[in-house]
């Protein structure tokens, strides 16, 4: 488990970062600009954004910036093209001049700052230096003077290397002199203009162990240079510019080791330097003290994955018999700890109701009476289930005495990133063990007491001969950018929570995915309903646990029900019960109900939306386009109907006459669920320990060989299992 004492570097970070005046701010060409050479306008408006922000709080701000040789070729370029004839073009192009492009480039440049900074009713003020002018004691003083009136004005000095006028061979190859580039002197300013604080801007997230491309590489938080130096391997240098990260790192240190502090950290991501100055945990820090701030042996997430992949391992070694004892063990241990246990999750929802947090979360949040033993019964219910290792699910006979087997095998680390729910680590850690994967866990924040006890009451019932670390709990949101990126470690992410969340996940990651970003379950009730059914199974599916993925959010109900009573009849009894209703076009006129926004929303609480629809094709044709593919429901005595909904909508689960909520894992008597998944690879709907599991081909043979397809005879034959 990573080591609790990130929570006191954190302090330490806001500390070090709160009450420092003098911010100097270095822009790289790659956060300047985009691929193809042009400005990155969203990227410099956000960096505009947040100088504005700092300036309001009271801190001065410096700029150093890069960008304009780059800028400044991409438009002599295309003066060049405009002012060319036909046969000039057809001639080899003389690369240009660096010196110009500068020209050209500062002039447009400083035109961009000075209008985004004037729409933030915000000054700047550009200054050029030269590597030359710092050899002058008269300037050096004169510079300082100039930059403190501007500051002392509330104006934003802008600095960058006279590239059009230096005296070096050209902008791109000579480094010699007292600063050879822009993040050189970045931290030449920051000393000579004694800056608090100095932050590096890159096109990545920091200093990785190696190149950022490589998934083996992982963000360094704090360099410390006696255990870093020699470990860094550097990847290629910047698209654009002169430095990349080897230049940034040489400035960092010696700025650092000169008593300023550094952070390098991403240009990209809108909110980085308020998040710096919120001391979050991004990028990389340098500090001449950072050796004395070295977390206590924190463990990665690339280890915590190879010990859970290693402990597996031993895990499938042993007999079904031991597997199944370690289950019982752990369900014997939840029900002794339950006291603790209840303690711990008290704390965090006292915590959550303090902090605001939403209703819906609360709920999930809290272990209700008898919520410990239910979970323990769940996981002898498991332990009791035939095992579902090495199982052998195909035997063929490829050739007399050459049989191939097909038999079930653990997919092998599972990432699962949940919130809120605290049961949830329970089911799934019981289906890793029962399924024989490993498994690394990261729960919300607002869990977190509950999910540590938690973690802790299971892995103490692992024996030694399997490990604790089977499981591994990740403790900070910073980890998961890094274990995200480990596709050779992990073999499964299942994120279990918000659409965001959900969203957010599979977008980051080139590691399979199995979840679902929205739960829009659906009831329609038919015209031939039984209405006393439908009030029973509507009401169940809305009000039975509203923060449930597999509650109703949106009822369909047949246009022949507003004539005859029964959509009145549906409506009074969820008013009845404190729902609040929300309507489509045609209910909001029936029943003078609000608008909904969208079809697509899932309350996750007392509310949901009403629709009404011609018929059954209708109610298809709806669910398709607003919903998430879930879980649907019909209401409906004629079967002929149900049986078209049944087969035509195009969900993970879908029912007739009986209420959303019966998607679960544990009802489908799966033991238990990871999540409800409406991917339509691998496992859908309830994932129990089937989902969890792929296969292997077990061949045994007699000292056959292929020999070019003569060797054998193939028979090809089914053998009855």
């Amino acid at each position: 488990m990573i080591s609790d004492c990130c929570f006191h570097f954190f302090i330490k970070r806001f500390a070090l970062f709160a009450y420092f005046e003098i911010w100097l701010l270095k822009v790289g060409t790659a956060v300047v600009t985009r691929a193809d050479g042009r400005l990155a306008l969203g990227r410099l408006g956000a960096l505009c954004e947040q100088i504005k922000d700092l300036s309001s709080l009271g801190y001065e701000v410096i700029v150093v910036t890069s960008g304009a040789v780059g800028l400044g070729r991409q438009r002599l370029k295309y003066r060049r093209f405009v002012n060319s004839s036909f046969s000039d073009l057809q001639k080899p192009q003389v690369d240009l001049d660096g010196k110009a492009c500068a020209a050209v480039g500062q002039n447009s440049l400083m035109a961009l700052y000075d209008t985004m900074f004037s729409q933030l009713d915000v000054t700047s003020a550009q200054l050029l230096v030269t590597d030359r002018d710092f050899k002058n004691k008269d300037f050096r003083k004169q510079l300082d003077e100039t930059v403190q009136s501007l500051l002392a004005l509330r104006v934003i000095p802008i600095f960058n290397e006279n590239d059009a006028v230096s005296t070096r061979k050209a902008p791109y190859e000579d480094s010699s002199g007292i600063f050879w580039d822009n993040d050189s002197l970045a931290a030449l300013l920051a000393l000579e203009l004694k800056a608090d604080l100095l932050v590096l801007l890159s096109d990545v997230e920091g200093l990785y162990s190696g190149p950022p491309s490589d998934p083996r590489s992982k963000l360094i938080h704090t360099y410390i240079k006696e255990i870093h130096q020699s470990e860094i391997t550097f990847g290629d240098k910047s698209r654009v510019g002169r430095g990349g990260m080897t230049a940034k790192v040489k400035a960092a240190v010696n700025a650092a080791y000169a008593g300023i502090p550094v952070v390098i950290t991403s240009g990209y991501a809108p909110e980085n330097i308020i998040k710096v100055l919120q001391g979050e945990r991004v990028g990389t820090l340098f500090h001449q003290d950072a050796h004395l701030w070295a977390l206590d042996k924190e463990v990665g997430g690339r280890e915590m994955a190879v010990a859970a992949r290693e402990s597996s391992r031993r895990l499938q070694a042993l007999s079904s018999q031991d597997r199944n004892k370690i289950l019982l063990d752990v369900a014997d241990a939840l029900e002794a700890n339950e006291k603790l246990i209840n303690i711990e999750n008290e704390s965090d929802v006292v915590a959550a109701q303090e902090a605001g947090l939403e209703k819906s979360l609360i709920s999930r949040l809290a272990l209700k009476p008898g919520k410990i033993k239910s979970l323990a019964n769940t996981i002898r219910v498991l332990a009791n289930m035939d095992d579902p290792i090495g199982c052998i699910l195909k035997r063929n006979e490829l050739a007399d005495g050459l049989v191939l087997e097909k038999t079930s095998s653990p997919l092998g680390v599972l990432l699962i990133i949940f919130e809120s729910r605290p049961d949830a680590l329970v089911q799934i850690a019981s289906l890793a063990i029962r399924s024989g994967n490993g498994l690394l866990l990261k729960g919300g924040k607002e869990a977190k007491r509950s999910n540590a006890i938690l973690h802790k009451v299971i892995t103490t019932a692992i024996p030694d001969t399997v490990g604790g670390k089977l499981i591994g709990l990740v403790t900070s949101i910073d980890e998961i950018p890094d274990l995200l990126k480990l596709d050779d470690v992990i073999d499964l992410v299942i994120p279990r929570g918000s659409s965001k969340l959900v969203s957010k996940i599979k977008s980051s990651t080139k590691i399979p995915v199995l979840g679902h970003a929205d739960g829009i379950c659906h009831v329609y009730v038919d015209k031939s309903a039984n209405i006393e059914m439908a009030k029973r199974v509507v009401l169940d599916a809305k009000v039975d646990y509203p923060a449930a993925c597999n509650a109703m959010e949106t009822l369909l109900v047949h246009q022949d029900l507003v004539h005859s009573g029964g959509l009145n009849e549906l409506i009074a009894d969820l008013r009845t019960e404190g729902v609040t209703l929300f309507g489509g076009q045609r209910a909001c006129k029936e029943l003078n109900i609000p608008e909904a926004h969208t079809f697509h929303h899932e309350y996750n609480s007392m509310a949901c939306t009403v629709e009404i629809v011609d018929d059954e094709h209708a109610a298809i044709d709806h669910i398709h386009q607003h919903g998430s593919a879930h879980t649907d429901c019909i209401v409906a005595e004629d079967h002929d109907v149900a049986e078209v909904f049944l087969r035509q909508v195009d969900s993970a689960a879908v029912f007739h006459n009986a209420s959303t909520r019966f998607c679960d894992g544990a009802r489908f008597g799966l033991g238990a669920e990871v999540g409800i998944s409406t991917s339509r690879i691998h496992a859908r709907g309830p994932v129990g320990v089937e989902g969890l599991l792929t296969t292997r081909w077990i061949l045994r043979g007699c000292g056959q060989v292929v020999n070019a397809d003569q060797g054998v005879i193939y028979t090809h034959k089914d053998i009855t299992m």
